[in-house]
């Protein structure tokens, strides 16, 4: 019997047990969470191979994140925080005036005939009523599916169809800095153009904009709860679906991740402490919209599951008023923990490039940011860093793992964090480089990032009613692993590289080379707010880079003057073989509403490929401007195209 005598780590112990014996790790994190029946079996595989966490418990999750603290002295203890600069509103609730009101919309919902595996989409902007929402249908074992408020009809319908919800729940309108948009005439369409039709709509008229009411199928939303009687909690099983959040597809249908409640609420609390380092009692804010997976799993469930005050902010990092929106936030609440996307701290940066709105507050009471959402570039990272003067983690996961992949554990131990990694693996998750044959590779080699199976409990058992395409989506490329889609590498500390989605990475006269690593160079230009580096056809060497570059406020730099400097920057780093030659001075970059940056799109508009606008889109117009860009400079097929909207 080998002797141990290396000592390890709070941080590498943990781990190591998460990997070698995952039924004892998270059996004991299982205790943390008070169940109506234990478990019998904490891992299991289904009929088809599938595994499953905490078999035979039987739970609730609306109880876990209010009932359980009312009942354990934080009845009075502040559980939401909305903030809402549109609006000029700021309202707290404790822990028992939202389980009242979550235990009254749950009684709404029932007279509906909304029960235990019936679906509810949800259609809300970032107020209140959408976490309650939300919270009712956990309550009575519904499945909710929350569809990021504003989304055209075309994409409400499809995800309508494809959950067939009883009810739909939403608002007359949100709000986008200064203008309403109304949201019934969207929803209509959209129930309009579905196959599946709801038996109800019910609606929050908001004092900015009134929706027309469809008499027998629309209700309204304040009525059908003062006339609604509370109800008590529904015990579900650990592996029933709590929600279906939609993520795009390859195919344009999008895929339908589903979560369960057990495994879900485990790995929530667990990763409340171990992860962000955060404490019952604390303020915690996820500054995203509730309609991404962000906003699920730490706008509402784990911080109320952990006992905590959480922030539900309705407005953008800056313009609502200014770039100082944040700090604010963080003096007046008392925030402890800030999470957001590299995106948001860039639009911040790029309005107050000398952080003088930061000048106006004090914020003693803030110990971390985190990021997540899109890589965080080492120029952004750096300058959050310098301006807050506290630990900057960038850490990774996604919309199917539910919660962190890859962190700076800091509630374990915290490490030296690295710019440009996104920190070391998260308790559960075994991530490998693995080659095209599914080979593990050594350190610093670039290949695809893959997490050995299980996954550990939180992450997708599978997709909404599609255990095919699950398994094809996921599993089927490497045998015994899920596959990430990303590409990345691991270096010799154990830190890991996320580099971007697989097909980032492209391929020059033969050289494999990261457009990730050429935006990091781009984003460190004194002028240069924020960047992508595409790969785009070419003729003789397969593939080619060029840079598209938004400058900070101010900047006169020429385009002819910063494609030179960018051209030199990065012949000197990388060599003459990157043939980066054009660098494009454009207004904006095409992003997802969560702030992901549409890289492939844009590549297909400089290759003139067909494409089709993915509903996630901030602006459609942004693309417009993109098109004309390469054109009027002559780079790439771009003359091809003659409508924009190729779908």
């Amino acid at each position: 019997m080998e002797t141990k005598t290396k000592s390890f780590s709070p941080y590498a112990e943990a781990y190591n047990r998460s990997i070698t014996d995952p039924e004892g790790f998270w059996g004991e994190q299982a205790g943390q969470i008070a169940w109506y029946e234990k478990p019998q079996q904490v891992l299991t595989t289904d009929e088809k191979g599938f595994y499953r966490w905490f078999k035979g418990g039987k739970l609730n999750t609306a109880y876990l994140a209010l009932d359980y603290h009312v009942e354990n002295g934080r009845a009075d203890q502040t559980a939401l925080i909305y903030d809402s600069p549109v609006t000029d509103t700021i309202r707290k609730y404790t822990y028992r005036e939202f389980r009242d009101l979550v235990a009254r919309f749950a009684g709404a919902l029932r007279s509906l005939g909304v029960g235990k595996g019936d679906t509810v989409v949800i259609y809300m902007p970032v107020i209140p009523e959408a976490v309650i929402a939300m919270l009712a249908c956990a309550r009575l074992g519904a499945i909710h599916s929350v569809v990021f408020g504003g989304f055209a009809p075309h994409e409400l319908s499809v995800r309508v169809d494809d959950a067939k919800p009883k009810v739909v729940i939403s608002a007359s309108c949100g709000i986008e800095f200064d203008k309403h948009i109304p949201y019934k005439p969207l929803l209509d369409k959209g129930l309009s153009d579905s196959k599946h039709k709801p038996q109800h709509a019910v609606i929050l008229q908001r004092p900015y904009v009134h929706a027309d009411m469809l008499p027998g199928r629309d209700l309204d939303y304040m009525e059908l709860l003062q006339n609604a009687e509370p109800v008590d909690c529904v015990p579900v099983d650990a592996h029933d679906p709590l929600y279906i959040l939609y993520t795009s597809g390859t195919t344009g249908k999008p895929k339908g991740i589903v979560r369960d409640n057990g495994g879900h609420a485990v790995a929530l609390k667990y990763s409340m402490k171990a992860v962000y380092g955060v404490d019952s009692g604390d303020v915690f804010w996820a500054a995203s919209d509730v309609g991404w997976a962000v906003g699920h799993s730490y706008l509402v469930y784990a911080p109320l599951i952990h006992g905590c005050a959480t922030v539900l902010f309705e407005g953008k990092p800056v313009r609502t008023p200014d770039a100082g929106t944040f700090w604010r936030i963080i003096q007046e609440h008392e925030v402890k923990v800030l999470f957001t996307a590299p995106t948001a701290i860039r639009a911040i940066k790029k309005e107050d490039p000398d952080g003088k709105y930061k000048q106006k507050y004090n914020l003693p009471s803030l110990k971390y940011l985190f990021l997540a959402g899109e890589r965080c570039d080492p120029a952004t990272y750096y300058w959050a860093k310098d301006l807050l003067k506290v630990p900057v983690i960038d850490h990774w996961w996604q919309t199917e793992s539910g919660w962190p992949m890859v962190a700076n554990m800091v509630g374990l131990e915290r490490h030296t964090s690295k710019a440009g990694s996104a920190g070391k693996p998260v308790c559960g998750y075994q991530v490998e480089i693995l080659n095209e044959e599914g080979q593990e590779l050594i350190a610093n080699q670039e290949g695809y990032v893959a997490v050995r199976l299980p996954l550990p409990p939180g992450c997708l058992p599978t997709l909404w009613q599609d255990d095919e395409r699950f398994f094809k989506s996921y599993l089927e490329r490497f045998p015994g692993y899920y596959m990430t889609g990303d590409g990345g590498y691991i270096d010799e500390d154990g830190y890991v590289y996320i580099m971007g989605r697989i097909d980032d990475v492209i391929n020059v006269s033969g050289h494999r080379l990261s457009t990730g690593e050429m935006e990091e160079m781009v984003s460190s230009h004194p002028a240069v707010a924020e960047c992508a580096v595409i790969g785009i056809a070419d003729e003789l060497r397969g593939q080619r880079p060029i840079g598209l570059v938004v400058l900070k406020d101010g900047q006169t730099i020429s385009e002819a003057e910063i494609e030179q400097d960018l051209v030199s920057m990065i012949r000197e780093k990388i060599g003459a073989v990157a043939y980066f030659r054009n660098a494009l001075i454009v207004k904006r970059l095409p992003k997802t509403r969560s702030g992901k940056i549409l890289r492939k799109i844009m590549r297909n508009i400089a290759d003139g490929d067909h494409y089709a606008i993915p509903s996630t889109i901030d602006d459609p117009a942004i693309l417009t401007e993109i098109h004309d860009c390469l054109r009027d400079r002559n780079i790439g097929n771009a003359f091809l195209h003659k409508n924009l909207n190729t779908n």
